[in-house]
């Protein structure tokens, strides 16, 4: 599976942007979910959003819960993260990820997804 992650820019507080993930090279089974999570400079990597590829749930974090918001098209294999209200705290590189078999009690820790994307850096000047 490759996932290719875009959307990612300079931006200053209060804007918006939406990060896309594409993914390619297998069809996912009901089971499966992707995911974003956002690594910043000297900070651990941290869980930003989930949702399941059957049926669409969503479970985003604590964190951006109201300001950000996780979508899917299947028939396009993408993901969406819509992130309003963006503050300096959301600098960081994003990454999409991708697991089969993901149980709802793994779903924001990163051991349970397979596949990683390379990353899109999301900057926000307060």
């Amino acid at each position: 599976v490759q996932l290719q992650a875009s959307g990612g820019g300079l931006v200053q507080a209060g804007d918006s942007l939406r990060l896309s993930c594409t993914a390619s090279g297998r069809t996912f089974s009901s089971n499966s979910a992707m995911a974003w999570f956002r690594q910043a400079p000297g900070k651990e990597r941290e869980f930003v959003a989930a949702i399941r590829w059957s049926g669409g749930s969503t479970y985003p974090a604590e964190s951006v819960k109201g300001r950000f918001t996780i979508s899917r098209d299947n028939a396009a294999n993408t993901i969406y993260l819509q992130m309003n209200d963006l503050k300096s705290e959301d600098t960081a590189v994003y990454y999409c990820v991708a697991g089969g078999g993901v149980i709802i009690s793994s779903l924001r820790y990163s051991y349970a997804y397979d596949y990683w994307g390379q990353g899109t850096q999301v900057t926000v000047s307060s």
